[in-house]
Formats: structure tokens, sequence, C-alpha cells
């Protein structure tokens, strides 16, 4: 047990008269008694993180405080702050803190930080008309209730990875709110009350049960809406559902961690079968098609064009044998004469022939052969169709850290 004396508490703010401390810190001691504090009548602000503290009742007399952290200590219980009466920020997160009914004679409160502890339920706050942040993040709760439905002045809430089931209707009384943090938690669906949080800003919804789409048109309501997250529900993995979210919220900017224009702007929705492409392979779909559509040419021309021989190896070994056959003595009789042209006729073809199964499978040109080798379209756009969907799973790759939620950590 290690007990902090007055003599520290003056040698560390250089001065022999108690009344002239209004700040204290004493972080990383190991501390596990501070009574001492009570002769400091004067203390507005203390600082107590990452200490041993087990209990608060040393600070019972310290009437005038204003501002405290015991945040890393080893509180089971905050009995003994509701003599602290002027206190307008407390911080007691990371403990072990089973409940909080021992806040609610503060009235001044502003912020109150209870995150990581092994509170169950939150207790009513009707009397902190001042409140403007709420954060109670890691914690076993299992439902809000009705204990804000008189708290209007709440701006920031966070119950991320608790075990909310559902958003009940006091929510509908925080009408200043605007960031409201609930990932991690067991949610299916918003109510209807929710349209009412009109200055909302910031709202993060990852990592929980909603599944129908119907349940997120109510964020139209939500016209302040500039932050929304939902990755890590089942509704956020249809292909459709960035493009959908833009429609319904026109001045959001980020959604999933992620700008909504970057977004936008690379990938679009194939109106053919509803799925994400890439854009740039959009694009280049589009100038395969312009070629596909070129204009009508004579019998004479397409003859001429389907003669052509594409791929420069093959092209040299079809004319290096054409000019071996042709320097080559004739000494043939009739029939052999006419079994050998054919053979060199076919020959030919079939370099020809050869030469256009490379190109199709370059994808390099369309061969309009009507006879032997004409790449159907629709065979084209198999294959286009995998290649862009292998395209927009790449790019809709959701990263490890989206949508985590993670510790609340607002300034106050």
């Amino acid at each position: 047990m290690k007990a902090l004396t007055s003599e520290q508490v003056l040698q560390e703010r250089k001065t022999t008269d108690p009344n002239a401390v209004t700040s204290v810190t004493f972080t990383h001691r190991a501390l596990s008694d501070v009574s001492c504090l009570g002769e400091f009548k004067k203390l507005e602000r203390l600082d107590l993180t990452f200490n041993n503290l087990s209990s608060l009742e040393g600070l019972k007399p310290c009437v005038n405080l204003k501002w405290l952290s015991v945040k890393q200590n080893k509180l089971r219980s905050l009995k003994g702050i509701e003599g602290c009466v002027c206190l307008t920020v407390l911080n007691a997160g990371s403990n072990m803190i089973q409940s909080m009914d021992d806040v609610s004679s503060l009235v001044r409160l502003r912020a109150l930080i209870l995150n990581d502890n092994e509170i169950t339920s939150i207790c009513r706050l009707d009397q902190m008309k001042e409140l403007n942040t709420l954060v109670l993040s890691k914690n076993p709760i299992t439902k809000i209730g009705e204990s804000l439905s008189k708290v209007k002045s709440i701006t920031k809430l966070s119950l991320s990875n608790c075990k909310i089931q559902g958003i009940d209707s006091s929510i509908k009384s925080c009408t200043e709110l605007r960031e409201l943090r609930l990932s991690h938690n067991e949610i299916r669906t918003l109510p209807s009350e929710l349209t009412r949080n009109t200055k909302i800003q910031n709202l993060d919804l990852g990592n929980n049960l909603i599944m129908r789409w119907s349940d997120l048109k109510l964020l139209s309501s939500l016209v302040n809406l500039k932050n929304l997250n939902l990755a890590g529900n089942p509704v956020a993995e249809k292909d459709t559902v960035a493009k959908k979210i833009k429609k319904l919220v026109p001045g959001l900017q980020i959604f999933n961690s992620k700008p909504i224009d970057k977004v936008m702007k690379n990938v679009t929705v194939d109106a053919d079968d509803n799925r994400l492409v890439d854009a740039r392979d959009d694009d280049k779909k589009k100038g395969q098609e312009m070629k596909e559509h070129k204009p009508n040419v004579t019998t004479k021309e397409r003859d001429e064009e389907n003669t052509i021989v594409t791929d420069p190896v093959l092209e040299k070994k079809s004319k290096r044998k054409s000019r071996d056959l042709k320097d080559r003595p004739v000494m043939v009789t009739e029939e052999e004469g006419i079994k050998k042209s054919k053979k060199v006729k076919h020959e030919e073809e079939t370099v020809r022939i050869d030469a256009t199964e490379n190109n199709e499978n370059r994808n390099d040109k369309r061969v309009d052969d009507d006879n032997d080798g004409r790449l159907v379209g629709k065979k084209k756009k198999k294959v286009k169709s995998k290649a862009s969907g292998s395209s927009a799973v790449q790019l809709l790759s959701p990263e490890a850290q989206i949508g985590l939620g993670g510790e609340s950590a607002w300034d106050v």
C-alpha cells in the first residue's frame, strides 16, 4: 500500500500553502491512498491516471474539484464521488466499476467517461442538464432504456462494443446529438425515432446485424450526416449499397471510413446484371462496342481484309513456304501438280486460321471470318465479365481495420 502525502503535493507544486494548490498530477505512481488531498480546499483539477486506487472515499472533502481522471486504476465502484458536487468532467475508464449510480447526483457534469468497465445498465441521468458527452463503450450493457429521455443537451454518445440489441426510443430526446457510436453490438433495426435526431453528423453502426435495405431508408432524414459506417453488417455486403447510400444521403462525405466521392469515382453499376465493375473496364467495353458497330464495307474489301495475316512470325513463315514452293523445279506429273497445289492452299489456310486463333487468345483484334473463326460477341462479353468481376472484388475488398469501432477517446 502506497499513500500520497501532503508534503509530496506541496513539493510537487513548489509551495508551502495548501490553498495555493489548484491542480495536481500524480500518474504512474502505484498510489493506493490519496486521502491527504482533502486538505487542499482549492483543488480544481486532479489527474491520478495509472495508479492502484480501489476507492474514491478519500476525495469526498474535495468539494471544489471540477476535473478528475482516475482511469486505469482498480476501482470497483464510484462510492465517494458524490461529494464532488462541482465536478464537470469525470474520466473513470478502464477500471472494474459495476455500477454508475453514484454519479446520478452530479448535476454539473458535462462529460462522463466510463468505458472499459463492468457496467450492466445505464442509470437515470435526468438531473444532468448540462451533460454533452457520455462514453460507455466496452461495457456489458444490453439496452439504453429510458436513461436518456431527459438528456436533451447530449451531443456525443458512445456505446460501442457493448451488447445492445436495439436503439430504444429515448434516443429521440437527444435532439442535439451530433456523434452516435454504436459499433460492435447486436442491433438489427433502426427505430423510426432516430429521424428526430436531425443534427447527427457522425453515425457508426459498423459490425451489427442490420440485414434489410428498408431499415436504412430513414437515414434520408439525417440531413446533416457526413460520416456513416455500416461495414460488417449483412446489408453492407450487397454490391450496390454504396450507390444507394449516396442517393439516400446526398451530403455524405465518408462511407465505411473512405471518402464516398472516391468510391463513386472508381465504381459504377452495370445496368445489365446490376453488378459492380471497375470504371476503367467499363470504358474499355464501350470502346470495343464502337469497334463492333463499324460502317458496312463492300464484299471485295471484306475479302481483302480476311486475307491479311496479322501475326508477323506466321506471316513470314507463310511467305517463306510459298516462295519455296514457287522456286522448286517443276518435275511432277499433272496429277501430282494438282495435289501439291491443293496441299499448298491448305497450308496457307491453316496458317491463316492459326493466326486468327492466336489473335483471339490475345484479344488484340476481332476477325470477321464468317466461315472459319468468327469471335462471337457473347463469348467476348463472357470473358470480359470475368475480368471485370475480378476487378470489383479487388476494389471492394474491405480493409482489415475498416469498421472496427474502437475505444472512444474524445478530448474533453
